[in-house]
Order: C-alpha cells, then structure tokens, then sequence
C-alpha cells in the first residue's frame, strides 16, 4: 500500500477530496492536511487520517513527514506564496520526495521531483477541444473506450530500468515514450526508467491489468518477463538424488513467486523409476505441467518453441548445464531471468539475498527485481560493495538508490562496505540465493589461470556453489 501526503486549500480543495473518494482504492492511503472544515467529505474514506493545520507551519508539516514514509505528496493551495512555503519546508525534511502541485500563477519550477500541473492550461485545453478542426486528446480517439492509456512509471516498478524488449506486450503495445520534456523514439534495446510517461495502446480491459502492473512495486516477478516458470531438465547430467533436490527447489520457487503455471521440460529420460516420483510430487496441481522430449531434439530448438508457447517469465537450469557454456549460450537471445540451481539448493532454507556490486549499470537495471524476489521469498538483503584495489568508480548515487528501495518495498537492508576480497566473502555465506546481471561475457570461455581474472561478476558466476538469479540487462 502507497502512502500518499495529500495538503488541500482553496476553491478547488472541496472538489479534489471528493474526488479522491470517489476514486478511492484499497492501494492507497491518505494523511490529508487541511484547515477549512468544508473540505472534509460527509463520507470519510477509512483509509484517510486528517490533520488540520496550517500547512506552512514546518514544524507541524514535520511531524506528519517524519510519521510515515509517504511515495508522493499531492498539494493545492489558495496562495502562490503558501504553495512556495511548503514545497520548500517539505524539501528541508525529504528533499527526493515527488510532488505534484496545482499551479494557476506560472510557477515556474525545474525540480524533477514536481511535477506542475497548470491549472489554467488545462481549463483551456477543455474548452479548445470543442471547437471544430482542432485535433482532440486521446480519450475522444477511436472507440473512446479508453483503448489508448498514458502510464507514468513510478520509482521502484517492476518495470522500471527493463528494456522494452523484455516486456511481455501480449494484447497491447508501448508506441511511445516522454522522458522529461523530451518524445523518445521506441526501440527495443530502450530502457524504462522512473517518471517515464509511456503511452499505450490496447484492449482497455488489458490495458487496466497492466496499469496495476505497472503501478505496483512488489509481488510481480517474474513479470514483465513472463508470467510463468520453466524447469529445462536434462536427466542424463545428474543422479536421481540431485534430479529430487532440484524437483524440491522447483516447488519452492513455484510456491513463492508471483507465477502462473510450472512448466517441467524433461529430456534424455533415464529411468521410469525417477519419472515417477516426478510425477507423484506434482499429483494433483493442475498448475504444473510435465513435458517429455524422447527424441532429444535439443535445447535451442525446444526452448524457442516453448518459450513463444508458455508466456515463460523465468528459465530453470541446474549449474550442470553450464559446464558447456557453449551449448548454452542461446539463452542470451531468450532475454529472460535464469535461474541457476546451484549444488548446495536450500529451497526453504534460504535466509539472505546477497549483491555483489559490480559495475553501476547494470546493478541499477536489476536493483527493481532483487527487492521484488526478497520480498516473495522472504528472504533479507545483503549488498557487498567491496573494492580491495580502490580503483573502482563511485557507487555512492547506487547505494542510495538500492536503499531507497529498499523503503519503497519495506525491505530491510544490510550494505557493507570494506576493502576485502569480494568473492573470499562471499564463499562465507550460507543458505543464500545470489542475484547478478546475466551478461554476455559470462558464457564466453575462460582461460585455466583463473586468477587473472578481476571481475566479479565472472569469477561469482563460475561459482555452482549457491543458487543464482540471473537478470538480462543492457550492456554498454
């Protein structure tokens, strides 16, 4: 649930928090701040505290900030100079706070976190509509069912910093994009970022679903890859035993994320016996479905065809499949999160999971995803920012960033900072899943002297120790 400061004066305060009631949904809450009583509705929303008092007043301001950690502020006032006054009390106590105010005096504000909605432009625009050969706004375009939305991305979406390739657009599309004051041209390879204003088009019904996507911070991978899970099981690689902790690790994750469907693709068959008890454990749940490849046709061919077929979100491989880093690089072109079943799989007994910072680009596209799967499995987060050489670049902007997150998904979140050997602490930890960015350099073959390598990202992959996620990016 969004916590949203709301601060109301004026002629138009009645109208707004009638509005907010009458649009009301059980995602939001309000603290309103108020100090005309004929704002207040006959019918109070549960979800809204009120707090009348004089909004200039920064100490008093200060104690309804400092109670809650609010995502956005809403505020419209009677008074340029009363407008000015709190936006600059609320920047002294939250200076990254987004806020939209009301303006009819041409304020005139280059903050990127206020957005001005300016009220005389827009009673102006409402009347121009009316006149004949002028081009109207979207909601009048078409079947004016409202096929064609505008969706803001707000910080800490699923689907902030994933390009538009990696986005199911299954029965609606993305045909434009606003960053800033800016219309940037759609490419695949573009990467959606916070306060993008995307503009779809679609089936209004689908269009809603994915506005609550969109509009959510928690609780949605594997979307925007996909919405439903995949297990590639090569029986021939592993013993019956590791084929049973690898089905146990599965059920984890299938009861856990946010998925539709599990889908288990068995090739190279050994024995009935294993096929079994499969089978057995998924007896009954309909939202499993075993599939057999008896002819061996291959992994890039059944993973093309599976992939368009089953909406699959996230791929399951165990960390035996990439010994033969060559036969699998196919997974890159997917551009879908892997899931890499390491030897030691704990399933129920994860307990953190663990960031080794690398490089800044590609950490700040999967930052949304490693709060999202915590938050799922329940797990705490740890991030190592560690450089033994000191020659790293400044990652203080991407500590902030993760931390931020962190609030926004009510996780909690440990970031140690030392100048230790990454990878000898990250051998210590125990019951983790470990989240990286999948990058192409990482299925390349590498050299026998290991210790030439510095990367972490490549030394930690190589690693069949832990379980590993890992999330597509766009490399520089």
């Amino acid at each position: 649930m969004k916590k949203i400061l709301v601060i109301l004066d004026g002629i138009v305060a009645k109208k707004l928090m009638q509005r907010i009631v009458e649009t009301n949904t059980a995602d939001n809450s309000y603290d309103v701040v108020y100090m005309n009583d004929a704002i207040i509705p006959e019918q109070k929303a549960s979800n809204c505290t009120f707090y009348k008092f004089d909004p200039t007043s920064e100490s008093k301001l200060a104690m309804v900030l400092d109670k809650d950690v609010h995502t956005q502020v809403m505020i419209a006032l009677n008074s340029k100079d009363e407008m000015l006054n709190v936006i600059e009390n609320i920047k002294k106590r939250k200076k990254n706070l987004p806020m939209s105010i009301l303006d009819y005096w041409g304020i005139n504000m280059k903050d990127p976190y206020v957005d001005v909605y300016k009220g005389i432009e827009v009673l102006a625009n409402g009347m121009i509509e009316r006149l004949p050969n002028i081009p109207v706004m979207a909601q009048n375009i078409g079947l004016k069912q409202g096929e064609i939305m505008e969706i803001k991305i707000p910080f800490g979406s699923s689907y902030a910093y994933r390009y538009i390739g990696s986005i199911e657009q299954k029965e609606w599309k993305i045909f434009g994009l606003y960053r800033g004051e800016r219309l940037i041209n759609i490419k695949p390879s573009l990467i959606l970022k916070p306060n993008d204003v995307i503009l779809v088009i679609g089936k209004p019904s689908v269009l809603m679903q994915v506005y609550n996507a969109i509009g959510k911070s928690q609780g949605q991978f594997p979307m925007p890859f996909g919405h439903n899970l995949y297990l590639y099981l090569d029986m021939y690689l592993q013993d019956d035993q590791r084929i049973l902790n690898v089905i146990d690790e599965v059920k984890f994750l299938h009861k856990r994320l946010k998925n539709g469907k599990l889908i288990i693709r068995i090739t190279r068959p050994t024995t009935v016996g294993i096929l079994e008890s499969i089978k057995e454990n998924f007896a009954g749940n309909e939202s499993v479905e075993i599939k057999m490849d008896f002819h061996n046709l291959g992994m890039e061919r059944l993973l093309k065809s599976d992939i368009r077929a089953f909406d699959i979100g996230m791929l399951i491989l165990t960390s035996e499949m990439f010994k033969n880093r060559k036969k699998i690089r196919h997974i890159l072109d997917l551009r879908i999160p892997v899931f890499k079943i390491g030897e030691k799989a704990v399933g129920l007994g994860v307990k953190r999971s663990v960031v080794l910072i690398n490089d800044v680009n590609s950490y700040e596209q999967i930052s949304p995803v490693v709060f999202d799967v915590a938050s799922q499995l329940k797990t705490k987060t740890k991030i190592f920012n560690m450089d033994p050489l000191g020659e790293n670049q400044d990652k203080s902007n991407l500590l902030d960033h993760f931390e931020n997150l962190a609030k926004i998904f009510n996780e909690k979140v440990e970031i140690v900072s030392e100048d230790k050997n990454p990878i000898r602490e990250l051998k210590k930890q125990e019951n983790i899943l470990q989240i990286l960015p999948l990058k192409q350099s990482m299925l390349k073959p590498r050299l026998s002297w290991k210790f030439l390598y510095t990367n972490s990202d490549l030394i930690s992959f190589d690693l069949s120790k832990f379980n590993q996620l890992l999330i597509p990016v766009i490399e520089e």
